[in-house]
């Protein structure tokens, strides 16, 4: 187990750098577009008002205040979001090939330490599923703070509501994606995601293993892992047969921990049976 622990570790001292400056740009780019769009909306506000010679009540009465959703869909708050999610997906491939392709092919030494490979798997997918909650848990602190903000530079005349961290989250499909508003929705979303990491650290390994043929492999085994998970869906949308809510979730989670289980079974097996260095 310490083993384990010193190897989850390592996996995220190495990418340390480029993580806080995900979260560094999360939170710049945010705050910052908390105060220039807030300012656009309320100078946007002022100039109608000019134009059309409006009161402010006759204004309101026409085209409404401003809340947070309105910074909530601007690229200022979801581009760092989407910066963070293509980097984690790059990191994905990165956190095994960077060990083949590195200066002093670091994937040997690894290889040869005195412990399980499947510890060596373990360790990296655990580092990655760390680093997105983390990145989760940072977006969770910032929105309160950007929420306060935005309430405090909108005269109140303005302001539709003062939403919750929770409503705003609710009102951004984005937002509800990455921060599920009941337990069923967080293992839908991320034990989906875990799934697909799995998913494709197998397909790596039979890259690694196989090479020119391990990519169409992997490509296969991605198709049949999806086919899979996605059975229920696809029962589902027909016209044949319907599920009761309760049973489709519980369906999809039994499938995905399936496929989750499958994945790391076979890549861990392919990482102990078939690469070698």
């Amino acid at each position: 187990m310490m083993r384990y622990m010193k190897l989850v570790n390592f996996e995220i001292n190495r990418f340390s750098k480029i993580y806080l400056t995900l979260l560094l740009i999360t939170v710049l780019s945010q705050f910052a577009g908390v105060l220039i769009v807030t300012k656009s909306l309320l100078n946007n506000a002022k100039d109608i008002m000019l134009q059309e010679k409006l009161t402010e009540a006759a204004y309101l009465s026409e085209y409404g205040g401003i809340d947070f959703t309105h910074i909530a869909n601007t690229l200022w708050f979801l581009g760092p979001i989407a910066l963070s999610a293509v980097a984690l997906i790059f990191y994905i491939f990165l956190i095994w090939y960077r060990d083949w392709f590195g200066k002093n092919t670091f994937i040997y030494r690894l290889l040869m330490l005195p412990t399980s490979r499947l510890s060596i798997y373990l360790s990296k997918a655990t580092a990655i599923f760390l680093m997105v909650l983390g990145l989760i848990a940072w977006q969770l602190i910032l929105l309160p703070m950007e929420n306060a903000l935005f309430n405090s530079s909108v005269p109140q005349a303005f302001l539709n509501m003062e939403l919750s961290t929770t409503s705003i989250a609710a009102a951004n499909r984005v937002l509800m994606l990455i921060i599920p508003s009941t337990f069923t929705m967080f293992l839908l979303s991320y034990g989906t995601g875990l799934m697909i990491m799995s998913v494709l650290f197998t397909a790596i390994m039979f890259e690694r293993s196989f090479r020119m043929k391990g990519i169409l492999l992997g490509l296969v085994y991605g198709g049949v892992a999806a086919v899979l998970f996605l059975t229920p869906v696809f029962i589902h949308n027909s016209e044949v047969f319907h599920f009761y809510p309760n049973e489709f979730f519980g369906l999809l989670l039994t499938l995905g921990i399936i496929v989750t289980g499958l994945s790391i079974w076979l890549g861990s097996w392919l990482l102990k049976n078939r690469v070698t260095v």
